[in-house]
Formats: C-alpha cells, structure tokens, sequence
C-alpha cells in the first residue's frame, strides 16, 4: 500500500434504486499501467468519475497520491489528469491554441508556456499541424492532442477513460506507444477500455467490473489461466512418435494431419517439465512445443457471461 497510486476500499455509489458500484476496492502501484474492462453499464466511466472527484461515491474511502479522496479533493485535483471517451478540445482554436489555453489556466506565463507548449507539440508529432485550427484534425490528432493538453501540468496519475474508441489500428498503436512512454517517465495509467488487445498489451495488471463489483483481478496471464481450455501443442516428424506420444498421455487429443497431439494443462514450468520428463523416458521427442492458452476474450466471457463491445461490432 505505499507504494500505491490508487488505493481504494468499498467504494459505493448508487442513483436511486439502480447500484452503480458495489463496494470495490483498488491497490494500483506507481507507474504501472492498470485497466480496467467491463461491459457497458458495468459502472468504468462511473470508477473513474468518482475517483477524479468529478463525482462523490456513497461510501468507501480512496486515495489518491496519498490524498484523501474526499478530505483532499482539491490537491487529488493537483496531481491527476483526465481524458475523457470524447477528444476536449475547442474546434475554433488550433492545436498549438488549445495547449496555450490551457497553460493560462494553469497560470503558466512566458518561458515556461512557450516550452511546456512546445514540447508537447514535439512529443506528440504535432508540430506541423499546430497551427491549423483543431477541427481539422484527424480522429488520431484529436486524440493525441487531448491527451498532451491532460500533460501540460504533468499529472502523477493520468485516466485515459477508453481513449481510443473510434479509431484505427495505426492511431490505435500510436497511442498505445505514448502509453507506454509515459509510465516510462513514472506515470500511472487508469485505462478504461473495451478493447481487449489493448489492455493484453498495455496493462501490468487488470481488473474487470460487471454489474458494479470487480469480479476478478490479476495480469492478463494469470487471468487467462483461470478460464479452462489452456494446453499444450506438441508438433511431430512422423506417425509413430504421434501416436506414442497420444498412448502414454492421456486425454491428449491428435491431430494425425497436423502431426500435432493437443495436452490439457496450464502451461506452468513444472507441468511442462513433467510433460516432457514423460516423453523422454519414452525416447519420444517433440519437434515443437508450443503453450495455448485462452484469450481476454475468453476471459471476459466466462466473467461475465457477455462478449465485449468490440466482439459484438466484428
């Protein structure tokens, strides 16, 4: 806990009759990249509000940076940045514009405006661009540019409440490398997101959220191992090491024109180890071992009983 970013515990918050969160509790360390999956309505948006101080949870405690969520609302305010599901910025100004606008409301004058500006426009590829108004930008520009107007204080935290949706895959992966180089500098990154791929890359450690409560919480190996499907693919030169192989591992299932024999496990070292122990006391030797476990997709599904936003739209 003292190293943590974000440390939350029961935070509750409900409209009415309808429960939002149900008692959620968080432990995200400095500089690493947390994310957070759930379906629609499973109550993201709603976490991050709340954890920003743009809303007031019903109950629970959370700090952030070491500030009281609740006593300490303005210094959380100090350290933290946010973008949103929708890109912030003024289509009547330019992008160089927009970052000075927001220099001004930081009381940022002079030399120091100019070089927070201006290396913000570097950092994000946006110098040739910086001059033209902002509604000529791409969804791509939008986005980066948004983002480095969160980075003109140079927040501790930064939430990114899914910050690529409605992208392509090449903005998509810009943004993800931004990403990554900002938790490189020490930063510590709250993605929402529903995009699987991107939290599989991006993410030292993921929760996921369903109808108000984190139903599990771990790295995306160790969340693949929960879901049964994980084995083992052993690839041979010929029949008779196959089918030696299928009779002395049971449950095995064979591929006989793949030449591959297929082995429930979860693809541990020493289950592996074991496994291959077996077949050499066999003087059976694979040509190629590979590990196949279930996918974030997968996870999500048998979490949740529902596929993801982006499942659905394929």
């Amino acid at each position: 806990m003292n190293n943590a970013a974000i440390a939350a515990s029961g935070l509750r918050k409900a409209y009415g009759d309808k429960t939002i969160l149900d008692g959620i509790d968080l432990n995200i360390d400095t500089g690493t990249i947390f994310a957070l999956l759930g379906p629609n309505g499973a109550g993201k948006t709603t976490t991050v509000n709340v954890l920003t101080t743009l809303q007031k949870a019903d109950g629970g405690t959370a700090r952030i940076a070491g500030h009281d969520l609740t006593a300490e609302p303005e210094a959380v305010r100090k350290v933290i940045g946010v973008t949103g599901q929708f890109a912030a910025v003024d289509d009547l100004l330019t992008g160089a514009e927009n970052l000075e606008l927001m220099a001004d409301l930081h009381h940022m004058r002079g030399a120091q405006r100019k070089q927070v500006v201006g290396g913000l426009l570097e950092r994000f590829d946006l110098e040739g661009a910086a001059g033209k108004l902002a509604s000529t930008y791409s969804g791509g520009m939008r986005r980066k540019l948004d983002l480095a107007m969160t980075l003109v204080t140079k927040p501790d935290i930064v939430f990114l409440d899914e910050p690529t949706t409605g992208l392509d895959p090449r903005s998509r992966r810009t943004m993800w490398e931004i990403v990554r180089e900002l938790t490189a500098d020490g930063v510590t990154i709250f993605l929402t997101t529903q995009y699987l791929a991107e939290a599989d890359q991006l993410a030292d450690k993921i929760a996921v959220l369903d109808q108000g409560r984190i139903v599990a919480e771990g790295t995306a190996d160790e969340l693949k191992r929960r879901v049964p499907g994980s084995h083992i693919r052993l690839r041979f030169t010929d029949t008779t090491q196959l089918e030696a192989a299928a009779r002395i591992l049971p449950g095995s299932t064979p591929d006989d024109e793949a030449l591959a024999l297929r082995v429930p496990g979860d693809g541990g070292s020493k289950f592996l180890r074991d496994l291959l122990d077996r077949l050499a006391a066999y003087s059976i030797e694979a040509a190629e071992v590979s590990i196949h476990t279930p996918d974030l997709d997968d996870v999500f599904f048998a979490l949740t009983g529902r596929a993801t936003t982006e499942a659905v739209a394929q």
